[in-house]
């Protein structure tokens, strides 16, 4: 008998990844990708975006 409960210890793991594995590949049409794609643009564009704030300049030893 206990052989049995630890046969049923992989088998509901398995139902489990099943059930998750649908839940996961569902088709979500309502949601798209618009947010996601709009943000990143936004990233984007503060990336490539001049800085006009002088950078400091680190002084070599010989500029004493």
């Amino acid at each position: 008998m206990a052989a049995l409960a630890w046969l049923l210890i992989p088998l509901l793991a398995a139902i489990g990844a099943g059930v998750w594995g649908t839940w996961a590949s569902r088709n979500r049409k309502t949601i798209g990708d618009g947010a996601e794609l709009a943000g990143y643009m936004r990233f984007r564009e503060a990336m490539e975006k001049q800085h006009t704030e002088k950078q400091p300049t680190e002084k070599s030893p010989t500029d004493v």
